[in-house]
């Protein structure tokens, strides 16, 4: 059965509704998916990519059809926790680093299960270093040793590496998807994803 490797960062939220449909599309087949902690901005800079939000700026058709596309999905999954960060765009590296310090505890799993929430269900300024930990703590994680942890330079370094990796396999932006050599990348792809795991499998 394949691993899937999913790369993220909670600023995109479209990573966050690839999250939710990925349960279904992991009880269906069998199949896990690997969650890699990455920096959206560093994968930007390092391909010269921007977020739709920055290329369509002056489209203002194209824009206004992204915003109908992302309703129709929210509709389409039934996805109805959405709630759009009113501090959008947020810095995410307290929280990416966050997710690395996780992983290294083998808590990764409710630590992304509230970063999303905090990010797009119950949104906050997650870069807020005091935000940060209090709503960690409140998701029954230890908030104040996250933070502490965010400043660990093995941590530092993991994220690093985990980015420098996604761009050179390929990663322009999140949420991007990998079975083996075979890239897919955005939430509308899922369905590719998963037709490639009963492929392979």
């Amino acid at each position: 059965m394949p691993q899937i490797d999913f790369i993220l960062d909670f600023a995109s939220p479209n990573a966050y509704l690839a999250h939710q449909l990925i349960p279904s599309i992991e009880a269906a087949t069998g199949a896990t998916f690997n969650y890699i902690p990455c920096l959206l901005g560093g994968i930007f800079k390092a391909t010269g990519n921007q977020a739709p939000m920055m290329a369509n700026a002056n489209i203002p058709s194209k824009m206004a059809y992204e915003g109908l596309e992302f309703s129709r999905f929210l509709t389409t999954h039934n996805i109805d926790k959405f709630n759009f960060n009113p501090h959008f765009p947020v810095n995410t590296l307290l929280l990416m680093r966050g997710a690395i310090s996780a992983k290294q505890q083998g808590i990764l799993a409710p630590y992304v299960r509230a970063g999303f929430h905090h990010m797009w269900e119950d949104p906050k300024n997650m870069a807020d270093p005091e935000v940060f930990a209090a709503a960690l703590t409140a998701s029954d994680l230890d908030g104040d040793a996250l933070l502490a942890a965010t400043q660990d330079p093995a941590v530092k370094a993991e994220l690093i590496a985990n980015t420098e990796a996604a761009v050179k396999r390929g990663a322009f932006g999140i949420p991007t998807f990998y079975i083996g050599d075979e890239m897919f990348f955005g939430k509308e792809r899922l369905a590719q994803v998963e037709a490639e795991i009963v492929r392979q499998s």
